[in-house]
C-alpha cells in the first residue's frame, strides 16, 4: 500500500499498484482484483487513473516496429511521447496530435483521446489510431480496430481506461521536413478580439491563445494568440542550421520542493500576467521554434506541479459550442476575474468536429475549449461548482481527464449518452460520477 496522486497532487490515495511485462502475468493480476485501473505516467490531473488497485502500464515500454515507408509506429502502452518523438523526428515524423506535455504515455493518450492545438483543422488522436490490443476483464488480449471489435475500439478511444488496460497501441505518424515550427504572435485587447482572431486564422494547423483570466472591463479576455506550421526545408534556406530533423534536448530547471501558498496568490498572478502580455512589444510577431518551445513549454519546469503547494491544484476545462463562445465564455470569465480565486494559466483553443469513432466519454465537440488551473481550496470548489451551471447553461462540458470534483448530475446533463463498461476497471472518479 502506498500514497498515489496524479499531477494535480489532490485527491491522494492509498493503493496497491501492480506492474508486469508478461500479458498472462497482466491477465492474473485483473482476474485476482474485483476492481482495478490502468495508470500511466500519473499525468493527468484528477482522479481518473486512481482506485484501490491500479495496474502501471509503465512496464509496457517497448517499441514494437516503426515502418519508417509508411510511417506507422507500434509501440506498447506505457511508452511516452517523449521516447516516441526522440525515435521519429531523426527520420521525420511527427505526432499527429500531441498535448502540453510529452511526458504521458501512450496507453493514456489513447484513453483520454488527447487534443492539441491542432483539433480544429486534424482533431483528436482518434483519427490516427489504425488498432490497439486491450486487455478486458476475462483476461483475454483483444485486437480492436475499425474492422474488429469496432465497438469496443470506439468505446476504448476517450473511455477513461473502464473498457480494459490498453496493452499496444498502432499509430500513424505525420511527415515533416524539420522539427522547427513557423510561429506567429499576435495580441488581443479583450475577449471579441481574440474570437475574431480564431475565426480569421482557423486554417491555420496549430493555434492557442494564452488568456488573462484576472483581466476585467474592456480588457476582459486579454490574450495572446500563439499559430504555428511546421517549418520547411526551404523555409530554412535563410536561417541554415546544420540539422533540421535535430532531436531538441533542453536544459530543465527542476522544482525541487512545494511552494509556500502565498506564492500562487492573486497579487503575484495579476503581476505576472500584466509582465507576460507585455513583454511582447509589437501586436504581431512571427520567428522560427524549435518544437519544444512551441508544443512543450512547460515540460522545460520538472515538477512545475510543486508551485502550488503541498494541497495541489486542479485545472477546470471545459467546451461550449461556437454559437455560445462570446456570451458563455463573458460569463465564465467575467465570474472568474470577480471571484477572489487566483486563476492561473488559461489556455484557450477551438475544437473542430467530433471523431467518428470515440467514446460517449470522449471530451472534443465543435466549439471554445478553455483551460484554467485553480489552487485547491474550499472557496475555489464553490466558485467552479457556479462555473459548473454556467458551462451546462451554455450546452457545454467538461474535461474527464483534468477533473477531480465533478458532481454526478453535471457529468450526466453534459455527457447524456454515457458509457456502459465492465465493473472490474473502474476508477474512483467513475465512481463519484456513477458512470
Amino acid at each position: 500500500m502506498e500514497r498515489v496522486c496524479n499531477w494535480g497532487l489532490y485527491p491522494k490515495v492509498d493503493a496497491v499498484q501492480f506492474s508486469a511485462a508478461n500479458y498472462s502475468e497482466i491477465a492474473d493480476i485483473v482476474k485476482a482484483n474485483d476492481t482495478i485501473i490502468a495508470r500511466g505516467n500519473g499525468r493527468c490531473y484528477g482522479d481518473s487513473s486512481l482506485q484501490k488497485n491500479i495496474f502501471s502500464t509503465l512496464s509496457l515500454n517497448s517499441i514494437i516496429n516503426f515502418n519508417e515507408t509508411n510511417g506507422i509506429i507500434n509501440c506498447q502502452s506505457g511508452v511516452f511521447l517523449s521516447e516516441i518523438l526522440n525515435i521519429i523526428i531523426p527520420k521525420g515524423y511527427f505526432l499527429p496530435v500531441t498535448p502540453g506535455t510529452k511526458f504521458i504515455t501512450i496507453g493514456g493518450a489513447v484513453a483520454s483521446n488527447i487534443h492539441g492545438k491542432n483539433h480544429h483543422t486534424e482533431g483528436a488522436i482518434a483519427n490516427f489510431i489504425h488498432s490497439f490490443e486491450l486487455l478486458i476483464d476475462t483476461g483475454e488480449v483483444l485486437h480492436c480496430s475499425k474492422q474488429q471489435n469496432s465497438i469496443l475500439f470506439a468505446n476504448t478511444i476517450g473511455g477513461m481506461g473502464l473498457t480494459g488496460i490498453i496493452i499496444e497501441v498502432q499509430l500513424q505518424l505525420k511527415k515533416i521536413e524539420t522539427s522547427y515550427i513557423n510561429q506567429q504572435i499576435i495580441k488581443a485587447q479583450n475577449l471579441a478580439e481574440i474570437i475574431n482572431y480564431f475565426e480569421k486564422y482557423k486554417d491555420t494547423t496549430y493555434a492557442v491563445a494564452w488568456i488573462d483570466c484576472l483581466a476585467k472591463g474592456k480588457n476582459l479576455g486579454k490574450s495572446i494568440l500563439y499559430l504555428g506550421e511546421h517549418t520547411k526545408m526551404g523555409e530554412l534556406n535563410k536561417n541554415p542550421i546544420r540539422n533540421p530533423l535535430i532531436i531538441q534536448h533542453k536544459r530543465a530547471i527542476n522544482i525541487p520542493f512545494y511552494f509556500p501558498t502565498f506564492v500562487m496568490s492573486r497579487l503575484l498572478i495579476k503581476g505576472f500576467n500584466f509582465l507576460f502580455y507585455n513583454k511582447h512589444l509589437r501586436s504581431k510577431a512571427s520567428n522560427i521554434i524549435d518544437y519544444n518551445s512551441f508544443f512543450y513549454p512547460l515540460d522545460g519546469l520538472h515538477n512545475w506541479n510543486k508551485l502550488y503547494g503541498k494541497n495541489g491544484f486542479t485545472q477546470y476545462q471545459f467546451v461550449i459550442p461556437f454559437e455560445n463562445g462570446l456570451e458563455g465564455l463573458t460569463e465564465i470569465l467575467t465570474k472568474i476575474s470577480e471571484s477572489n480565486c487566483g486563476a492561473f494559466l488559461g489556455v484557450l483553443k477551438t475544437f473542430g468536429p467530433k471523431e467518428t469513432f470515440s467514446s460517449p466519454l470522449s471530451f472534443p465537440m465543435e466549439g471554445y475549449t478553455l483551460a484554467v488551473d485553480f489552487k485547491v481550496n474550499n472557496k475555489v470548489f464553490q466558485l467552479l461548482n457556479q462555473l459548473d451551471e454556467i458551462v451546462l447553461k451554455y450546452k457545454g462540458r467538461l474535461y474527464l481527464t483534468k477533473d477531480a470534483r465533478m458532481k454526478a448530475d453535471t457529468f450526466a446533463k453534459s455527457y447524456p449518452n454515457g458509457l456502459e463498461h465492465p465493473h472490474k476497471f473502474s476508477s474512483l472518479q467513475s465512481q463519484r460520477l456513477k458512470i
